[in-house]
């Protein structure tokens, strides 16, 4: 095919499915009927000889060709609309946009430390958070309404969607409390936290099950006052002195700060390990480049790059 013809109708089309995840919807968008939107998609193929959408159940998913195709799309696009705001002498603004996923167990504090490189780029990055289920997450990262969802977990191999875990580092995990909790529990540790106030992470977290395993190995009885799938939640209950917290250690600093808590003891044997999670193997937009580097660099302090 000559691309000096491309057929941008096509492309847009293709552009506006990918961006609403269904033709049902895409056409509501374009005013136009789903037969036609899904012949426009057949001709687009056609004329790039490649297939961009397979069918996984009900969803339409984006193949390869398909995510390279809508990123070039989606700059052809985001171009267009400059050109229009400059001839009507508006604003030109060529931020980068980079739409994130957070899942709600991940601490707020680890994802502004993650994300804060990005406010320090030359580039102007327009950073848009999602906050949500990790299900919900990677639902919408396959969609490609997400550029990444950053997770204290890898998606698992039951994940129906193609998702690469690219691993930003891990730190320990310690136990936080007031001072007047620690001075109270401090003497013994083993002895004294029989019976003492915990705040827990949700049941099925990484943090919950590292907790749990310490505390058996130990032979430590707690008192459970909490369970919360929200940490930002958990460390406002210990500020008011409801209990301890497990908390990564990374962000020791910032919590004694912060919170007015402090470290008790690093919790033995318990890692938090933390994941960009993407659908493409290897990291592409510049935004999440640099906060994997910063990431492995400043923030957990390991060169390690493995990619899963």
């Amino acid at each position: 095919m000559d691309y000096d013809w491309l057929n941008y109708h096509h492309l847009l089309y293709f552009w506006t499915v990918a961006r609403e995840g269904s033709v049902t919807r895409a056409s509501e968008k374009l005013h136009l009927s789903q037969p036609t939107v899904s012949s426009q998609l057949r001709k687009l193929e056609k004329a790039l000889g490649q297939k961009l959408y397979t069918r996984v159940g009900r969803e339409l998913v984006l193949t390869d060709v398909g995510q390279t195709v809508y990123r070039y799309a989606d700059e052809i696009f985001a171009i267009g609309r400059e050109m229009v705001d400059a001839i009507r002498e508006r604003p030109v603004d060529r931020a980068v946009r980079l739409v994130v996923g957070l899942p709600q167990v991940l601490p707020k504090l680890i994802a502004f430390r993650l994300l804060e490189p990005v406010l320090k780029m030359e580039d102007r990055v327009q950073l848009v958070c999602v906050e949500g289920s990790m299900p919900d997450l990677l639902a919408q990262l396959a969609l490609h309404k997400l550029d990444v969802v950053f997770a204290d977990a890898p998606a698992g191999s039951l994940v129906s969607i193609r998702a690469f875990n690219h691993a930003l580092g891990e730190c320990g995990i310690g136990l936080f409390g007031t001072p007047k909790l620690c001075r109270r529990y401090g003497a013994d540790l083993t002895a004294s936290l029989d019976l003492a106030p915990f705040i827990m992470p949700a049941e099925g977290t990484l943090m919950r099950r590292s907790v749990d395993q310490w505390l058996s190995e130990s032979d430590i009885h707690p008192e459970f006052v909490g369970e919360m799938d929200d940490t930002a939640l958990m460390k406002v209950f210990a500020e008011a002195g409801t209990g301890f917290i497990p908390a990564p250690l990374a962000i020791q600093t910032e919590i004694e700060k912060q919170f007015g808590l402090r470290l008790l003891m690093p919790i033995p044997n318990a890692v938090e390990r933390f994941y960009a999670i993407t659908v493409q193997r290897r990291l592409q937009h510049p935004a999440v480049v640099a906060i994997s580097q910063a990431a492995r660099s400043t923030l957990f302090g390991t060169s390690s790059s493995a990619d899963g």
